[in-house]
């Protein structure tokens, strides 16, 4: 609690010759009386002058030394916290920051399609999909990927969206997850996402959309029997591919210690891109494909609005990739378009459908510490300034409205409020850590200014909120305290794990079932409340319930940007556990 400015007043003390207590003094000038009736010192000991008997000198001395013996165990008890190291002593919200990451990096374990892993901590998951691609209507091996949500369906574009930005959490913050153990765990479920995008762009210049339609049928994906077509999307869903080139690249530089799957990624990547990227080329998001055409079934679910976005995400990430500087040639010339093309609901919000805001703090980043100078000031410059007013709009509460329990309403309206709030969160959080390695302490936009506590505050206020400090003080991560949902709109979880086969009419039984579900979602977040903290715990009710990857992914991102970092020996400097270069190993003035 900061202290106040109006101080009480300190009390002076003089000596009384009565008694020989010290005494509050009324007024400082009597503090300054002095007593010139000075006394010879007593040839007597303190026990003689005031009638202390010692009759057994033994007991004395064992007295003396138990007391400072207990004074010594009692200063020292005091001053041991101070000398452990930092990382065995986090403070209790990062110790429940530890357990909740490792719990949201868990989500996607019980998300994993193809051969299941039998190290895997999800008890109630087994392989599944191991016929996708090849008894479709494409033959390609498409077994892997992730299911999207509480469905069975793997859509690509939110899924390389995820793996885009669980990669940039693992760039940034890497010691960070080392430090706690995880690093390994979420480098798994990237390569295990990374892996099937290659899949997905390797047959000619089309990227596969596995959607099969299983909304109408309520099953466990072990024991799907059903057809699973799959949409077929050639080079002009730029917003696809544009997406899979920034998953691509930016895994490639989680995995750079391995070569040679970290170049295979970046291959991989600059094939679809030198396709995609084409000036010539006819763009077109998957929105605005005929329903036959690319997207499908998928059009219904993640309809993109554009396809901008996507080409400047892609090229930035291969940049920082590759060192080629024609990428961010592409990246800091088109970045202005893109923000011209970005629609009104979706400004200043960095989700599956738009990665600008992330963009504009990405090259606000390089701008900052590893500035390239020109051609490209104005282009980082214009991306510095988008950030400041991103920064601005989560905190001066004119551009977005926020329910009464403080969380902030990004797309009011759409249900799932949640993952908006997750990757604000962490963008902010991760924008605060680069202006105090700057040692800025606060920014200004137009007439506001607004300091790095206020920025601090906010970030962690909704991943508090998150995380049960709200209204109905419950948990919206499955597993995270004693109150969260437990009937989560998931086939899996909602099915007993019993052994035996359950057909479509058999999982109708769980789907409208008033029940606790069986399995545990471990690290699910929820959609989230409504606009009014309200919200019911119903199955049916996926606007509530219902978790997805991608906003798994902003969680994950969120939570392991506030958490403490490691122990470091480093003493010139704020250590935030950022890793500042690590992105710039490939990047040169002279490239």
């Amino acid at each position: 609690m900061a202290g106040s400015s109006n101080s009480a007043p300190v009390s002076s003390i003089h000596t009384s010759s009565e008694t020989g207590r010290l005494l509050p003094s009324a007024t400082k000038c009597n503090s300054k009386e002095i007593d010139l009736d000075v006394s010879l010192p007593s040839p007597y000991s303190k026990s003689y002058l005031f009638e202390l008997v010692i009759t057994d000198k033994t007991h004395y001395r064992r007295f003396l030394y138990i007391s400072l013996t207990l004074a010594f165990v009692v200063l020292a008890l005091g001053l041991v916290p101070h000398f452990l190291p930092q990382n065995n002593r986090h403070h209790g919200h990062s110790k429940n920051l530890t357990f909740a990451l490792n719990q949201a990096i868990t989500f996607f374990d019980a998300q994993k399609s193809g051969s299941y892993p039998s190290n895997s901590p999800i008890s109630f998951r087994g392989s599944s999909g191991l016929q996708d691609g090849n008894s479709s209507n494409i033959h390609a091996d498409l077994v892997g990927g992730f299911y999207d949500s509480g469905n069975n369906i793997k859509f690509t574009f939110p899924a390389a969206y995820t793996i885009t930005l669980l990669s940039w959490s693992v760039v940034e913050y890497h010691r960070k997850y080392a430090d706690i153990g995880e690093l390994e765990h979420i480098k798994d479920v990237i390569k295990w996402g990374s892996d099937y995008l290659l899949k997905v762009g390797s047959a000619g210049n089309d990227t596969k959309n596995p959607v099969p339609n299983d909304i109408n049928c309520w099953q466990r994906p072990e024991d799907m029997r059903y057809k699973r077509p799959v949409s077929v999307c050639n080079e002009t869903a730029s917003d696809l591919a544009g997406e899979i080139v920034a998953a691509l690249s930016a895994a490639s530089i989680v995995f750079k210690q391995e070569n040679e799957y970290s170049q295979r990624l970046i291959k991989k990547a600059e094939q679809i891109y030198e396709i995609t990227a084409k000036e010539d080329r006819i763009h077109r998001a998957i929105t605005y494909t005929t329903i036959d055409a690319c997207g499908g079934e998928a059009r219904k679910f993640y309809g993109s609005s554009g396809y901008k976005d996507e080409l400047v995400w892609a090229a930035s990430w291969l940049f920082f990739a590759t060192g080629n500087h024609t990428f961010l040639d592409y990246a800091t010339t088109n970045f202005a378009a893109a923000a011209d093309d970005e629609t009104t609901t979706d400004k200043g919000i960095f989700y599956w459908n738009n990665k600008l805001a992330a963009n504009a703090v990405l090259f606000t980043r390089l701008r900052f510490f590893r500035d390239l100078g020109f051609p490209y000031e104005k282009a980082l410059g214009l991306s510095t300034n988008m950030t400041d007013q991103l920064m601005c709009s989560y905190l001066s509460k004119k551009n977005f409205n926020r329910t009464p329990g403080g969380l902030i309403l990004l797309i009011p309206g759409t249900g799932g409020p949640l993952q908006f709030a997750a990757t604000a969160s962490f963008l902010s959080k991760l924008y605060n850590d680069y202006l105090t390695l700057l040692r800025r302490s606060s920014w200004n936009c137009t007439n506001d200014g607004y300091s790095l506590e206020m920025l601090q505050s906010f970030s962690t206020s909704q991943i508090n909120y998150i995380l049960g400090d709200n209204p109905r003080k419950m948990s919206y991560m499955v597993g995270f305290g004693d109150h969260y949902p437990t009937q989560v709109h998931h086939r899996s979880a909602s099915i007993p794990w019993d052994g035996q086969y359950h057909s479509c009419a058999d999982g109708d039984r769980w789907l409208h079932s008033q029940d606790r579900n069986p399995n545990i979602l471990l690290g699910a977040m929820v959609a989230g409340p409504d606009q009014f903290d309200d919200f019911s715990d119903e199955r049916e009710k996926t606007w509530f319930t219902e978790p997805s990857i991608a906003g798994n992914a902003g969680l994950v991102a969120a939570l392991i940007a506030h958490h403490d970092p490691p122990r470091s020996s480093a003493s010139n400097g704020p250590d935030l556990g950022l890793d500042i270069v690590g992105i710039f190993e490939k990047v040169h003035l002279d490239s």
